[in-house]
């Protein structure tokens, strides 16, 4: 049987020709040989957010990053007093600026984080008072 195919934009003609059904032994024998694997070349580890020193006591409530990603703007210091809701950090995720919010009005007692840093789920930004 003939068969046109369109693909990107082109015509392209395809004959199929039906053969008798054969058993697997027999189709091995026409199937080239599978291919040596290909050894992935080594992936160089992204850079960890800057742990937390022994000598760095977290104090009050954490606030802690929801997703991975990048910091790119610190909106808060320490000392300063804040309401439920205020943004304490932009955290950049997949092309997305997410707003990090204080979950109660209180105090900040620590940040944790740099702009700049990249960070995983569960990475310590800001401490509440």
């Amino acid at each position: 049987m003939k068969y046109k195919i369109n693909l990107h934009g082109r015509a392209y003609e395809v004959e199929v020709e039906f053969a008798k059904p054969m058993t697997r032994g027999e189709f091995d024998s026409y199937a080239p040989a599978p291919a040596a694997p290909v050894a992935a070349a080594p992936v160089a580890a992204a850079p960890a957010a800057p742990a937390l020193s022994a000598a760095v006591a977290v104090q009050g409530e954490v606030v802690a990053a929801p997703m991975p990603g990048n910091i790119l703007k610190v909106n808060v210091r320490p000392g300063q007093t804040v309401e439920e809701g205020t943004v304490l950090v932009i955290l950049e995720a997949m092309k997305m600026e997410n707003e990090i919010l204080a979950p109660r009005a209180g105090s900040i007692a620590q940040v944790l984080v740099n702009e700049g840093a990249t960070v995983d789920t569960g990475t310590a930004l800001v401490t509440l008072a």
